[in-house]
């Protein structure tokens, strides 16, 4: 048996064993193992492919950010990435996003490789987030902007129709906006409208049909959660056109909003295309909206409209209230309007 190393007492505890120089990994090395374990980790949980890459792409990001391995990051560190991604736009989700990332990666390594690293790198592994920079303090230092009117919208939609007679690429543009009516109308996300097949528009059911949402976004490890979303305030008609003129000069595939080769149109794709066609319209940037912010007005105007809180939440696909809350963002005038339409039934009911 070998020689059993010598252990050394030295302030704070016992000190790890000695380690040859020559054997030590290079640290960004050993920060690529943790990152591959980290993930392995996600896929034994039986995490969805699409969501591991997902979630990869955002841990590098948040790497990225750093000019050291994430065991010798400290509090200003992470003060520094809030504060570039605070003044690069980044929205107050998406600075969680990084900041649970971070959490969470961090807490896989002290907990698998504290050890290791202080016996390799001679150096302790100290939480990063302190109570200066935890979660609770990036929500609401930015006010979120309230979603595009329901005027704003109608004017939109008119110049998206009227140029159908004029573009080039007919089928891509008709396509483009089928998908969008689609996101304001029955408020899907952008990524369970492009998983939508031909086969998950039924108008026979309800009294205008329904959309099959077969891949809601799943909480945690749950799997897909499918709902069924009304197609409202004439989605039945624009899809019907859409599904009897449009797609059949399309390729003869399954996905309801394909690219050229009749692959579902990716995100991305779709995110520039409709910001193209904004520039195009030659409104002013703070007219300007992503896909995601024809959904949240889809809720804030059928809250407006009446729809119980509830419903929107079911029609939403949210699992908490809290985050249909967080979407519902009625107009400045909002509540004097109800005002006035309460006040104008009391009268009403009081004159007979």
């Amino acid at each position: 048996m070998g020689e059993r190393p010598f252990l050394r007492l030295v302030e704070g505890g016992p000190a790890a064993p000695a380690v040859d120089p020559g054997r030590v990994p290079d640290v960004w090395a050993f920060q690529a193992g943790c990152v591959q374990a980290f993930a392995d980790t996600w896929v034994v949980r039986g995490f969805a492919a699409t969501t591991i890459t997902s979630y990869t792409s955002l841990l590098q990001r948040v790497l990225d950010h750093f000019d050291r391995p994430v065991w010798r990051i400290e509090p200003a560190h992470v003060d520094a990435m809030l504060h570039d991604l605070l003044f690069a736009g980044r929205t107050a989700g998406t600075r969680r996003g990084y900041l649970d990332m971070l959490r969470a990666f961090h807490t896989f390594v002290r907990l698998r490789y504290a050890a290791r690293i202080r016996t390799l790198y001679q150096v302790p592994v100290h939480d990063p987030l302190d109570r200066f920079n935890r979660l609770r303090h990036v929500w609401d230092d930015t006010p979120r902007p309230l979603p595009p009117s329901a005027e704003r919208l109608t004017a939109f939609f008119a110049f998206a129709r009227a140029r159908l007679a004029a573009v080039s690429d007919y089928p891509a543009a008709a396509r483009d906006y089928a998908l969008l009516r689609t996101l304001y109308h029955s408020a899907p996300r952008l990524s369970e409208a492009l998983h939508l097949d031909r086969y998950d528009v039924h108008p026979e059911l309800g009294p205008a049909g329904k959309l099959h949402v077969r891949f809601g976004k799943a909480a945690g490890a749950s799997g897909p959660r499918p709902r069924w979303a009304p197609m409202l305030d004439g989605l039945d008609q624009v899809l019907a056109w859409y599904q009897s003129d449009v797609r059949p000069l399309l390729p003869d595939t399954t996905a309801l909003f394909c690219d050229a080769h009749g692959r579902p149109l990716k995100p991305e794709t779709a995110r520039d295309r409709l910001a193209r066609l904004l520039q195009g319209e030659g409104r002013p940037e703070s007219d300007r909206f992503t896909p995601h912010d024809l959904r949240r007005a889809g809720a804030t105007h059928h809250y407006e409209q009446g729809m119980d809180l509830l419903i929107v939440q079911q029609l939403l696909g949210h699992r908490h209230i809290a985050s249909t809350m967080a979407y519902v963002r009625p107009s400045l005038t909002f509540v004097e309007d109800a005002w006035r339409g309460a006040t104008s039934t009391t009268v009403t009911g009081l004159t007979g």
